[in-house]
Formats: C-alpha cells, structure tokens, sequence
C-alpha cells in the first residue's frame, strides 16, 4: 500500500499541470474555508435548515453552527477530487484527470457562490 502511494504521487509530480491544478484546487478550498468560517457569527436566532411536505411542520429550524457545515463541504470536494484525480490519472491518463480536477474547481466555485448567498441572506449583525 505504501508503495502504491508512493508511485502515485510521484506520478502527479511527473506532471506539473495536473500538480499545479490541484494545488490551485487545495488552495481555493481552503479559502473558501476560511471565508465561511469568519462568515459566520454566533446567534441566538433559528435558521431554516431543510424543508420538506411530508414532516408535520414544514420547514425545519436548526441552530446557527448548522452554517459550519457549509465550511466543511469545500474541503472534501478537494481531497476527494485530488485523491480521484490521481487515481485516473494511473488508470485513464492525464486528460480524464484533469478534466475532473477541473470540474472540482468548479463545484467548489459554485458551493462558496452558493454559501455566500446563503451567508448573506441570513446575517445577524
């Protein structure tokens, strides 16, 4: 396992697009991450968490630390995206891999959009 792990990162490091496109993954992650987390303010009012047409009360509240969750989602859409990528690139080569990373940029693009939508709407200053 070791050394599976070794080959396949010294293939990401063989290429420098892909290495240079996951590292811009990891960074964007992680700043997004740290825009979330110093978004959000400690409050004493309910959000709406979720909503459905099946529970007695339709939409559901939930506590202000439900919004860390959005920190959270960033950072695994990079390791998942990075760790996939890697392991295309082994098994399909570099285009399919790059493509995917390419598309983790993406939804880490449109998950903070989203969160800062959401973050703006909801602000308790």
């Amino acid at each position: 396992m070791k050394t599976v792990i070794i080959d396949s990162l010294k293939q990401l490091v063989a290429n420098r697009y892909l290495l240079v496109l996951s590292s811009g993954l990891l960074a964007l992650a992680i700043g997004a991450v740290i825009y979330i987390a110093l978004t959000v303010h400690p409050s004493e009012l309910q959000l709406v968490s979720h909503y459905t047409a099946y529970g007695v009360t339709h939409l559901y509240r939930d506590q202000w630390f439900y919004l860390l969750t959005f920190a959270v989602f960033p950072l695994f859409v990079a390791i998942f995206h990075i760790i996939l990528g890697i392991k295309l690139l082994l098994l399909k080569g570099p285009s399919l891999a790059i493509a995917f990373v390419w598309m983790g940029v993406a939804i880490i693009i449109i998950g903070w959009i989203t969160a800062s939508a959401l973050l703006n709407v909801w602000s308790p200053l």
